[in-house]
């Protein structure tokens, strides 16, 4: 069976609200889609990165995602202003497939005394024997 395609490039209004405290961000497509910053860059990047996580955890988790509302339909009130926010999820994704993540390896003293005098980087060992057990490569692309 095909792979469903998922849709990589995604744009979604944000509206932003600035105050005493800063610049709030919220999605309004999004339900608890919300960050806020300092200043305007600011928030248009974690407002990148909310919308980057909110997308690939629905996505993961199989949530419905509505599809945005368009630009010229969204009303805003005094002191805040839509942006646009565009993310790319194949770039998100293949950043969490990359991401490394810990493990906890239990071991004999002996042998990690061993390691550790032939100064091994039991990161890179495990990573090593895993792939090479699997029968692996690491992927150029996800």
């Amino acid at each position: 069976m095909a792979r469903k395609k998922i849709r990589d490039i995604r744009t979604y209004p944000a509206i932003l609200t600035k105050d005493e405290n800063g610049i709030a961000v919220e999605f309004p497509d999004l339900p608890g889609c919300v960050t806020c910053g300092s200043t305007g860059e600011e928030a248009v990047d974690r407002a990148k990165e909310a919308l980057e996580g909110f997308l690939f955890v629905s996505e993961r988790d199989g949530d419905f995602v509505p599809a945005p509302t368009p630009f010229e339909k969204i009303r805003v009130e005094e002191g805040q202003a839509v942006v646009l926010i565009t993310v790319r999820m194949d770039i998100v994704r293949e950043e969490e497939a990359r991401r490394s993540v810990t493990k906890s390896v239990t071991l004999p003293a002996w042998l990690n005394q061993l390691g550790m005098e032939h100064n091994l980087n039991f990161s890179s060992l495990l990573q090593e024997a895993l792939k090479e057990r699997l029968d692996v490569r690491e992927p150029a692309s996800f």
